[in-house]
């Protein structure tokens, strides 16, 4: 019987909601899903991304970050360290449900940057990472002066300037992003890392996920053709290759363990 939930945690006084829904009532593993920039938790692909996991066995958890959706906190004073900071508040309320067993991190976009980040950060706490179009190039683009269509100098930052959407951005959005090393974060982690890719993707550049994608030390790269930014023409090839992973990943998990109390007897 599967189960949904409206949950709600604190970060630092600032108000996450988030859905949690398990495919059955046993112990298994849950995926904590982040959205992407300007995004929320219940956009369809979002949506859809979490019902394959389900369709896999796992529990998900896909919550509204800080200054967008249902969540606290004003847009333009986000950040990713905030964004981590949420991540790492959600993960320690999965830790406090019974039923999970282990936990994994999903992202979308600026999401996915987090995920990874997050994973780095504390890479013990975490299983695995499925990151569809991940946003590595934020930190580069912030060092570089050049984010988001807007050229600035990156030593003398505005202190706000318009992104997409006619929304606004503080300077402490750009100072956070330059002060991060993704490579450190994906050289921290060991787990599974499965990476979906749209080859019609406009928003991130596909450079920088190939490299990431031959850094990490456990990961498959999967490049979706026609797909946009949005995975949002072909829904199903996505679902597909995220459940195809994850029950592959279960099916490793089953053979190490009969393997491990093999050689114990």
């Amino acid at each position: 019987m599967s189960y949904t939930e409206r949950i709600t945690v604190l970060d630092h006084g600032v108000r996450l909601v988030g859905i949690l829904e398990r495919p059955a009532a046993e112990p298994g593993p849950l995926v904590i899903v982040l959205h992407g920039f300007t995004s929320a938790k219940d956009r369809p692909h979002t949506v859809a991304a979490c019902e394959a996991m389900r369709e896999a066995g796992f529990a998900t958890l896909r919550f509204d970050l800080y200054g967008h959706g249902e969540s606290g906190g004003a847009f333009r004073k986000h950040t990713l360290d905030k964004w981590i900071a949420n991540t790492l508040a959600m993960i320690d309320y999965a830790e406090g449900l019974d039923f999970v067993t282990e936990i994994w991190l999903s992202g979308h976009s600026q999401g996915g940057l987090t995920a990874a980040l997050a994973a780095g950060r504390e890479p013990e706490r975490v299983k695995g990472l499925i990151l569809r179009a991940p946003a590595f190039m934020i930190p580069r683009c912030a060092r570089e002066g050049d984010m988001l269509g807007v050229r600035f100098d990156p030593a003398r930052i505005p202190e706000a300037f318009p992104t997409i959407k006619g929304l606004t951005l503080e300077a402490g959005y750009v100072r956070s992003a330059q002060a991060i090393r993704v490579e450190d974060a994906i050289d921290a982690f060991s787990g599974p890392v499965l990476l979906l890719h749209g080859k019609a993707d406009d928003v991130v550049p596909l450079r920088d996920v190939a490299a990431a994608a031959e850094r990490y030390r456990n990961c498959r790269l999967e490049l979706l053709p026609g797909e946009t930014h949005h995975f949002d023409r072909a829904p199903e090839q996505m679902k597909a290759l995220i459940r195809g992973w994850l029950e592959q990943q279960i099916r490793k998990d089953s053979r190490s363990r009969t393997l491990y109390h093999g050689y114990r007897h």
